[in-house]
């Protein structure tokens, strides 16, 4: 089983400022949900980083850490 921290690092495209951010919704080679400062990102991947669009602005990021857990879980 794959564990997902829950954030990440979240980059502005245009000024590349990077802030801390918490995510949710983490589906692999996918798609993730960001927020930041109360507002939700959703972030699709491009087969190399997370990218999403809020407030005229692009996004990205690398997504969360991984852990894979062996084992049972109780």
């Amino acid at each position: 089983m794959i564990v997902y921290e829950k954030t990440a690092m979240l980059t502005n495209t245009s000024n590349d400022q990077s802030v801390e951010c918490e995510v949710d919704n983490v589906r692999e080679s996918e798609s993730l949900d960001a927020y930041i400062a109360g507002n939700k990102i959703h972030m699709r991947w491009n087969g190399k980083i997370f990218v999403g669009n809020a407030h005229g602005m692009e996004f990205t990021s690398i997504g969360p850490k991984q852990r894979e857990i062996k084992g049972r879980i109780r």
